[in-house]
């Protein structure tokens, strides 16, 4: 499975963004897809997945009504829309699968990932 993200930018702070992450390969064994972001001196952290076949979704809590994850099987694309943005969404954002049939927020816990994509909210 090989995964490629884009559609970062830079953003005023109260824009928006979408992210795509066009998924390639033996999409059949995938269960969901993720989106994680990395801030310069920070840990990776999970912001929001959405399960491949059934649309059930999961999000941090500091993006809840803010970002929304969708995908589209006919294109085998993961998309995150990003609204109100704040200059602390600034970061690289990556998608990710995962095999194993449930959905979680734990980093390691995926099992392919792509390159990121640079986003940045000015202030």
């Amino acid at each position: 499975v090989q995964l490629q993200a884009s559609g970062g930018g830079l953003v005023q702070a109260g824009g928006s963004l979408r992210l795509s992450c066009v998924v390639s390969g033996r999409t059949l064994d995938m269960y969901s897809v993720g989106w994680f972001r990395q801030a310069p001196g920070k840990e990776r952290e999970f912001v929001a997945s959405v399960r491949w076949s059934g649309g059930t979704t999961s999000y941090v809590d500091s993006v809840k009504g803010r970002f929304s994850i969708s995908r589209d099987n006919a294109k085998n694309t993961v998309y995150l829309q990003m609204n109100s943005l704040k200059p602390e969404d600034t970061a690289v954002y990556y998608c990710a699968a995962r095999k194993q049939p449930t959905l979680t927020m734990a980093t390691v816990q995926y099992d392919y990932w792509g390159h990121g994509t640079q986003v940045t909210v000015s202030s």
